[in-house]
Formats: structure tokens, sequence, C-alpha cells
């Protein structure tokens, strides 16, 4: 089964393995024009990428592979609604 984020709702079990997914500071996800680009790893995920998601408490969580050859590859993030 998924797990909880911190405020109670469930990951997909299609993000994680009961461990894959973590809130994350906003400061760790930059939203620029190519899509969103996570400090971490560098790596840079376009904005209509599936694995993009509305996060369901307006915070981000990042779902990442933790070890392998895709170890710190976005599996599942979840962002906050834009502001208009």
């Amino acid at each position: 089964m998924a797990h909880d984020a911190p405020t109670g709702w469930k990951y997909p079990f299609a993000c994680c393995a009961n461990y894959d997914c973590q809130e994350v500071p906003d400061a760790s996800i930059v939203e620029g024009a190519r899509g969103y680009e996570i400090r971490k790893t560098g790596e840079l995920i376009p904005m209509s990428d599936k694995r993009v998601r509305q996060s369901p408490d307006g915070k981000f969580h990042w779902c990442a592979h933790q070890a392998g050859l895709d170890a710190g590859k976005t599996i599942c993030l979840f962002v906050p609604p834009r502001s208009f």
C-alpha cells in the first residue's frame, strides 16, 4: 500500500513503493518556462509531463527512485495549484 503524506492524503501506489515520496520545501523545486527543475538533481520535468500531478494539500511532494540505476529520477511530482 502507498504511504501517507504528512497532511494525511495517500500517495498513489503508482508513484511510490512505500518510501519513494516525500514533502519537499518550495525552494527545492523551481518552476520556469520550460517546466519544473528538481534542484537536488537538476532534472527538468516539463509541465505537460504525465509525472506532474496536482498536490492535494498545496505543497510540493517529490517521488523519486531511492536506489539502483534510476536513483534520484522522478517518478511523480505533486505541485501546488498555480496562482493567477
